[in-house]
């Protein structure tokens, strides 16, 4: 099966990663109309928004039927983890609209920490030891803690927590009090079950793999920057930037994701019947050479998305067909070997409370590219025809360069630019892999 050669898309989402895919759908000489639901006022430059919840399945039914959709694609985790593709799939009027992203059941490698655990378990994917607690057994999980792990412990809520739902702590004590505050509700219903896991010392780096459910395809490689303070220090964010490629991920270790990780995880997937075509983000740890899985995520990263999609050269809406027809195999994925980086602009006080409704200046005039750099909105909305902050995360401004230093220097030249009140970002992002 194919696409007709003129598409109407409609994408699911409204923050970076959702702006990054609309970018990258609106150059292909194959769209017809793109739809953002929710989008965000940068979103406006590639396609039109339309103010629909994901979440809200009847009315995306509707909108599609309204509007000729002939794919869907499903940006966050959330309506994935809802069965926004079973719906589709479930409803006779709308079945044979495709959409990207796994099914309900498969989206559990990244809606339940245990389930995906066991699927790697059984698949014999390289991860770290783990234990999981409910209510039931905390006191067997007190003492898998005290004796069959060393610190830092690792502690994580089994369902979706916004990226939050992971604590590294390095007192035991402290770990066994936190194990009980998470099972009393600290992450509310998603921390109902905690997994305990070995810590993994070494280096991270993101693998992202697009799927018919048979065959697949590597992306680009990134690696992204969690914590708020330079130098990785302070709390735990959606992402603070992130560059491609990743020095340290050579041909020999990418190799050894292939065989270890992707093609067992991709078999596994085949073997088990799960419906997923879509991407896999593969959350991976370098541990001297030897790479292991961290977590599945079923869907693409961000910021990651804001480095990767940039240097994809090839056809993105080719891409999504092959994906969504099972005819992946047939496609030629085309990447730029130069570098790209991401560094991200947040509100004052983010990731804890901070204000919205700031209004931005600088910001390119009807487009998205500004100078060397490309401007993703992560965090906007419109305010009395001014674009103004809505998110912690506000912007990712995204350059290409020949080095990881030119490209991070592109972002944070463009980034002086733009203003709004309490503007932060890092100043290090790449630093590290100089």
């Amino acid at each position: 099966m194919k696409l007709p050669q003129t598409v109407n898309i409609l994408l699911l989402g409204g923050g970076g990663r959702e702006h990054a895919f609309a970018w990258k759908i609106a150059q292909s000489p194959r769209l017809e109309k793109l739809y953002i639901a929710p989008g965000n006022a940068g979103t406006r430059a590639c396609g039109m928004n339309v103010d629909l919840d994901p979440s809200n399945f009847p009315a995306l039914k509707q909108f599609v039927l309204n509007n000729y959709i002939n794919l869907v694609v499903v940006g966050p985790e959330q309506p994935l983890v809802d069965g926004v593709k079973d719906y589709f799939l479930n409803d006779p009027e709308i079945r044979h609209i495709p959409v990207v992203g796994p099914s309900q059941e498969a989206a559990r490698l990244e809606g339940s920490k245990e389930y995906a655990k066991a699927f790697m378990a059984r698949h014999g994917v390289p991860t770290a030891a783990y234990f999981t607690v409910t209510a039931s057994n905390v006191e067997e999980g007190c003492e898998f803690l005290a004796s069959k792990v060393k610190a830092p412990y690792v502690l994580k809520a089994d369902g979706l927590a916004a990226g939050k739902g992971v604590l590294i702590i390095d007192d035991l004590a402290e770990a066994q009090a936190e194990l009980r505050a998470m099972l009393d509700g600290k992450f509310g219903s998603a921390s109902k079950k905690v997994v305990i896991e070995e810590f993994l010392s070494g280096i991270e780096v993101s693998v992202f793999v697009a799927t018919d459910g048979n065959s697949y395809k590597i992306l680009p490689e990134a690696k992204d920057y969690k914590r708020i303070g330079e130098g990785d220090t302070g709390l735990n964010t959606g992402g603070m930037g992130a560059v491609s490629p990743v020095p340290f991920a050579t041909p020999e270790f990418m190799e050894k994701v292939r065989a270890r990780i992707v093609e067992p995880t991709v078999r596994g997937i085949r073997e088990e019947g799960l419906d997923y075509t879509g991407f896999i983000f593969i959350g991976l740890m370098n541990c001297g050479g030897d790479p292991m899985v961290i977590e599945y995520n079923v869907r693409m990263g961000d910021p990651e998305t804001e480095v990767v999609l940039p240097r994809i050269t090839s056809d993105m809406i080719d891409l999504l067909e092959g994906i969504a027809h099972k005819t992946l195999h047939e496609k030629t994925l085309e990447v730029t070997p130069r570098t790209a980086a991401t560094v991200v602009c947040v509100s004052e006080g983010y990731p804890g409370s901070y204000p919205k409704g700031l209004p931005i200046s600088g910001l390119p005039a009807g487009g998205n590219v500004m100078g060397n750099s490309i401007v993703f909105h992560a965090g906007t909305g419109l305010k009395d025809g001014l674009t103004v902050t809505a998110g912690g995360r506000v912007l990712a401004v995204t350059s290409l360069g020949d080095s990881i230093r030119a490209a991070t220097d592109r972002s944070y030249e463009t980034i002086a630019k733009i203003d709004y009140e309490g503007k932060y970002c890092r100043r290090d992002i790449g630093r590290d892999l100089l």
